[in-house]
């Protein structure tokens, strides 16, 4: 799986896999010791690392977790419990996440960092009520390999003829929409950031 980066995020439909599981933090998402590389890409193995392997050496699955099943091998939108992301503020978990091929998270709520390290990498995250989240588990529990449709445009979750409106702040939307980085943003202000240069006495240069 290659690493999605500065692609345009407008509307995405896929296979949702429910992670029925409250305060997933990054150390479960990609634990300490694959962190070495700076590289943004290959992390998608070691996603859930502890939880998808019974031992160090990635030999034996532990076929009781979700991610090892095989209706859910295609996923890339993934449901979970509230405070999502927590932990330690590793970027790495956002990448392992994208590297597997997850493009939509759908949670109850995501801690802060988790949640800005997502938009900054083209990953979205949907905040819905816990009681749209608990009938969704039961949806989509019952109907094993049930697709969803996430249309960021018009902010909307779209599954077995329900709707969901979810909310999003202009900013973050625009950044995905756009397939915006930090470099594009400031480059967006190029002209204003030159100007305010202009303006500075020269022996303050």
């Amino acid at each position: 799986m290659f690493y999605i980066m500065n692609k345009k995020f407008i509307s995405h439909t896929g296979i949702v896999l429910p992670l029925d599981i409250d305060n997933v933090d990054t150390d479960a998402i990609i634990p300490k010791q694959f962190l070495q590389q700076t590289t943004k890409d290959g992390f998608g193995k070691y996603l859930f690392h502890d939880w998808r392997f019974l031992d160090s050496k990635r030999k034996n699955k532990n076929f009781g977790f979700i991610l090892n099943k095989i209706e859910y091998f295609n996923s890339s939108i993934l449901l979970s419990r509230k405070n999502f992301g927590c932990g330690s503020s590793r970027e790495h978990a956002v990448w392992a996440i994208l590297d597997y091929g997850f493009r939509v998270i759908i949670s109850s709520s995501f801690a802060d960092i988790f949640y800005s390290n997502s938009i900054n990498n083209n990953l979205l995250l949907v905040v819905l009520s816990e009681d749209v989240i608990d009938s969704l588990f039961k949806l989509v529990k019952n109907n094993i390999g049930i697709k969803c449709t996430v249309d960021l445009l018009n902010q909307i979750v779209s599954i077995d003829n329900r709707k969901y409106k979810f909310s999003i702040s202009k900013f973050n939307k625009e950044i995905l929409l756009n397939g915006l980085d930090a470099i594009d943003l400031t480059m967006k202000k190029e002209s204003s950031i030159f100007s305010y240069e202009n303006k500075i006495p020269s022996f303050f240069r």
